[in-house]
């Protein structure tokens, strides 16, 4: 219930402000889909349970404000809710950089807050560095490193196909992660997005994960995962 009145807020704020939003140039997103489990970092976070997933983004001159949140189907209950305000631009043609923060709202322990600053080239396969730093609940250094890629192929008009792979370090993020300093997981992802109309897109996916290291297997608890779901977009 508290999902579906999360939903029913996010629709109507949707409704009232894309007016004072097409006027000032406000763009953004909704989405809502379901996801065979909740996969973050290598985690299995909802016991291999399905989940429903779902948020909004809003953007403004390089900034944007975004809202998610996950509600596991085997208990009925919103157990995260996240915020994040990101401002994204481009010092070159060929760099990208994106600074923000995101707070963890958690259900069950405590809410936290990381500090993150990603580094895109804007040339073959998209390779962006992104650094994450866990100022608020992390005892130790509380960082965590990704490396990924990605492609998009066009295979039809208004049908792509999206491939990427990633990579992740651990340098003793120990709240979130683990208590060690070495990598921790990749993932390998396959998406296909279809546009049903202008604003309107459904996307199927599938994610692969596994360990890198003895450490995210021992200290971690890192076991290979494989996730699917769907997700309807709305842009605006």
């Amino acid at each position: 219930m508290k999902f579906l009145a999360h939903g029913i807020i996010a629709l109507l704020l949707f409704v009232l402000v894309s007016p004072a939003m097409a006027a000032i140039e406000i763009e953004g997103d909704a989405y809502v889909g379901i996801s065979s489990m909740y996969l973050w970092r290598g985690f299995d976070l909802s016991d291999s349970d399905p989940v429903v997933q779902g948020g909004m983004d809003v953007s403004f001159k390089g900034f944007t404000l975004s809202y998610w949140s996950n509600l596991d189907l085997d208990s009925g209950e919103l157990n995260e809710t996240d915020y994040t305000i990101d401002y994204s631009f481009d010092p070159s043609e060929m760099v990208s950089l994106s600074v923000g923060n995101i707070f963890y709202a958690l259900d069950g322990a405590k809410d936290t807050n990381e500090f993150y600053l990603g580094v895109s080239l804007n040339t073959i396969l998209a390779p962006t560095l992104t650094v994450y730093y866990d100022y608020d609940e992390a005892d130790e250094a509380g960082m965590f490193y990704t490396l990924s890629i990605g492609h998009d192929l066009e295979l039809a008009e208004g049908l792509s196909l999206s491939l990427g792979g990633l990579i992740s370090y651990n340098q003793e993020s120990d709240y979130a992660i683990g208590n060690y300093d070495d990598w921790h997981n990749y993932e390998l992802s396959a998406s296909a997005d279809y546009a049903v109309t202008e604003q309107i897109s459904v996307s199927p996916y599938v994610i692969f994960s596994d360990a890198l290291s003895d450490d995210a297997e021992d200290i971690a608890g890192i076991e290979d995962e494989c996730v699917g779901g769907l997700n309807l977009t709305i842009s605006f």
